[in-house]
């Protein structure tokens, strides 16, 4: 069979997506795969020929919300009024045309508010990979290309799953899928020659021709089983969304304004300084989760305030991102040796902030 490489189709045409599939599942390809069509766009990311994560442009969060209520009904304290929080936080809060993958933040998010375990994260990507997939392969033209990095990179991963099966899997489910529904439309027949033979007004029962053992994309209650306990209290306690604390210092009120207008005010609290010594004492009071730090200051450049704070024993781990539109190895050297937890680099879109910022709350 003739396969198709893995580079790029600038126009739409006839494409084999079970070919592109088994060329990205080789164990040296990392990246993502972007499938583009008249009726949508998918998002594929691979790491080391294993899938990480995929999507379909068209129903992002209609898929995640309803795989991830269905994942909910195993979980005893998951939140009912989570849905209407991810709303608010990240298809409203978030400008969906810069970011890529905000149906994938607000995976992380459920994570680490405790609202999911990282085992759960992996079930629930993976019933969206099965789904995603199932439409992928009914693709029949279109345009695509690979790119060797990715929006996903460097973010928390909770699953590596086989490409393989899950293609197998996701035939299964369109061919149970098309099987149920032939049942359900000769079921519908057959009533309704028995309501003319009746000629009175009945209503007969319902057929039922669901079967959860032969459905290959139900998972069972054990699946979803929370093997520890203290886990599963933590997540009792969890019922309130928690805001990040987020310490902006710079002297530019520009790059400050863009900070807090990039990070959304109901997922993160944003507390900004333009005076490095003003906020020294400032950042000891407010304890922050993130601190988002100039290096070229005047008084105190970033890196002696970054130095200060690692002396302290509450700061030790508190991730520090150097933000600078310096990109030299002196100047990353310089943030390593200040035990830097991260670079930012200005000129920076709100892509690039919140993608730093995840990296280092989950």
């Amino acid at each position: 069979m003739k396969t198709l490489p893995i580079s790029r189709y600038r126009f739409f045409q006839k494409l084999q997506p079970l070919s592109l599939l088994t060329k990205i599942s080789n164990k040296s390809v990392t990246g993502c795969l972007q499938v583009f069509s008249t009726t949508g766009s998918w998002l594929i990311y691979i790491e080391s020929g294993k899938l990480t994560y995929g999507c379909y442009s068209d129903r992002v969060f209609e898929m995640l919300y309803k795989n991830l209520q269905r994942l909910s009904q195993h979980i005893p304290a998951f939140p009912k009024g989570i849905y209407e929080q991810l709303r608010a936080i990240f298809e409203t809060g978030i400008d969906n045309e810069a970011i890529p993958n905000p149906d994938y933040l607000a995976i992380c998010w459920l994570v680490n508010q405790k609202y999911l375990s990282p085992t759960q994260a992996g079930m629930l990507i993976e019933q969206l990979a099965i789904e995603v997939l199932e439409s992928f392969l009914r693709l029949q033209e279109g345009s695509y290309e690979f790119t060797h990095e990715s929006f996903l990179d460097d973010m928390p991963k909770f699953c590596h799953l086989n490409l393989r099966s899950l293609v197998e899997k996701s035939q299964k489910r369109a061919l149970y899928r098309k099987n149920t529904q032939s049942q359900v439309s000769e079921a519908q027949r057959s009533q309704f020659l028995r309501e003319l033979q009746a000629k009175q007004s009945q209503q007969l029962p319902r057929q039922n021709h669901y079967k959860p053992e032969e459905n290959p994309n139900h998972a069972s209650p054990r699946d979803f089983h929370i093997a520890d306990k203290s886990r599963e209290q933590n997540y009792q306690q969890s019922t309130e969304k928690k805001l990040y604390k987020i310490f902006c210092i710079d002297d530019s009120p520009t790059v400050l304004n863009a900070m807090k207008s990039f990070l959304d005010e109901q997922m993160f609290s944003v507390i900004a300084v333009n005076e490095p010594l003003k906020a020294l004492m400032q950042i000891l009071r407010a304890k922050p989760d993130v601190i988002l730090l100039d290096i070229e200051m005047p008084n105190l450049d970033g890196y002696e305030l970054c130095s200060l704070l690692r002396k302290h024993s509450y700061f030790k781990n508190t991730p520090v991102i150097m933000v600078t539109g310096r990109t030299g190895l002196i100047d990353r050297a310089k943030a390593k040796i200040v035990r830097a937890s991260g670079y930012l680099t200005k000129p920076f879109t709100q892509a690039d902030l919140l993608k730093t910022v995840f990296q280092h709350i989950v």
